[in-house]
């Protein structure tokens, strides 16, 4: 049994994300060379990191462990960087990227903003319950700026020309309900275009097509994922029991990867762009999804809402504005978003859900006690043959079917005369 130190949050300084690298071993699964820079294994809930300054209250007295432990023990996704590990270990790739900042404080797959004693599982924001509460505004703001802006800057650099994301979490054994949940669950649907058949109006800019937003990963991967996991023995569910959040990084790299292809397009065209402020100006506002930069969010509501530019930036902004029409023109007019949705190098990211009683010991009040590698190196390794699979299979295998211009706008599941 590990004892309760090593079970607990640590103050250590560690970098908010970073890049794990992991043994070369022998493997039956390698990923193919020319692929292998273009895998992303990340986990952003078993970070153990909570830095002894925001355990501290304005008046310098410490915040009672009582105050946030029960909550950090039940917001870790225990294990999941085991999974992440063996995951990477087994495909024969560098390593796996991992948040080491604790959920219970800071969770980078939502939105910045508050969440409030009573938020649900959809409705939270990156700063968590009950550090929402016990923060002065300084500590939250310190939160966001030192961490939650860092950790962007390392995610824009990661994902970068990737192919497949895989994101690790595991989740506990029952719903609140008392029903138990399958072994795996691979999540790939957002919650707001499964409800709306769009994403929400004034979180992502207009430009990005609402279409793209009915998946995150490619289906045949996700089969293939679902179809292996189930002969490796462990059952599979598909996007149970939730959907992902508009604040996800799986539903935020959608956007962000689309509007990354759709500047190399409009560029690769109009060269000169590049070099023009007021072009540079849109691509920042419409590649912030996180929705961090405060320049963007101005040129958002000067184009979306109509509100005065800032005195003195009148010129500036009516420049940005017309630069904004141009692509909007450029996507109008084209096949760009037809190509992209049906495009081979359109990048996939699947959220995959570990039952965290597979990989980690509990006691009988639900406390955790110690890993159990053995399971997490199975179901990495199982994973890795589904990827591998993948890779070297059924992307070479995939047929391609002859729509017309009308049917490649339509969504998958449509109605057909039969």
């Amino acid at each position: 049994m590990l004892s309760p130190d090593l079970i607990r949050y640590t103050t250590e300084p560690l970098p908010p994300f970073e890049l794990v690298r992991v043994p070369k071993v022998p493997t039956a699964t390698p990923c193919p060379p020319e692929l292998r820079e273009r895998i992303l294994i990340d986990t952003v809930h078993d970070g153990p990191v909570l830095p002894e300054q925001f355990l501290r209250r304005p008046d310098g007295s410490r915040v009672p462990d009582e105050a946030f432990l029960g909550a950090y023990l039940s917001e870790r996704d225990w294990g999941a960087n085991m999974v992440a590990e063996n995951l990477a270990m087994a495909l024969g790739i560098e390593g796996y990227h991992r948040v080491n900042l604790a959920r219970v404080l800071m969770d980078y797959g939502r939105f910045p903003g508050l969440t409030r004693q009573t938020g649900d599982h959809l409705g939270r924001f990156a700063l968590n319950y009950p550090f929402s509460e016990l923060l002065s505004w300084e500590q939250k703001r310190i939160v966001l700026e030192d961490y939650y802006d860092r950790i962007s800057a390392g995610y824009d650099h990661a994902v970068r020309g990737k192919l497949i994301k895989i994101a690790v979490h595991t989740y506990d054994r029952c719903n609140a309900s008392g029903t138990v949940r399958p072994h795996i669950s691979l999540v790939t649907l957002s919650n707001a275009y499964s409800a709306n058949s769009r994403l929400p109006f004034g979180v992502f800019d207009a430009l990005f097509p609402d279409i793209l937003g009915e998946f995150t990963c490619n289906r045949m991967l996700r089969d293939r994922l679902s179809l292996t996991m189930e002969k490796a023995g462990f059952p599979v569910a598909h996007n149970y029991p939730y959907l992902l959040p508009e604040g996800s990084i799986e539903v935020r790299a959608q956007v962000w990867y689309f509007f990354d292809y759709l500047r190399r397009r409009f560029e690769a065209i109009n060269p000169a762009s590049s070099y023009s402020p007021a072009f540079c100006m849109v691509w920042d506002m419409l590649m912030d999804t996180n929705l961090r930069n405060s320049e963007s969010e101005m040129l958002r509501s000067y184009i979306h809402m109509f509100r005065r530019a800032p005195k003195g930036q009148e010129e500036t902004f009516r420049e940005a504005r017309d630069a904004y029409q141009a692509i909007a023109d450029f996507t109008a007019h084209s096949h760009i978003v037809e190509e992209y949705r049906h495009s081979d190098e359109r990048p996939s990211c699947v959220g995959i859900e570990v039952r965290k009683d597979l990989v980690w010991d509990f006691d009988k009040d639900g406390r955790p006690v110690a890993p159990k590698p053995e399971v997490a190196a199975r179901v990495g390794q199982a994973l890795a043959r589904a990827v591998y699979t993948h890779l070297t299979e059924d992307r070479e295998g995939e047929v391609k079917l002859t729509m017309s211009e009308d049917e490649l706008r339509q969504p998958w599941y449509r109605d057909v005369d039969r």
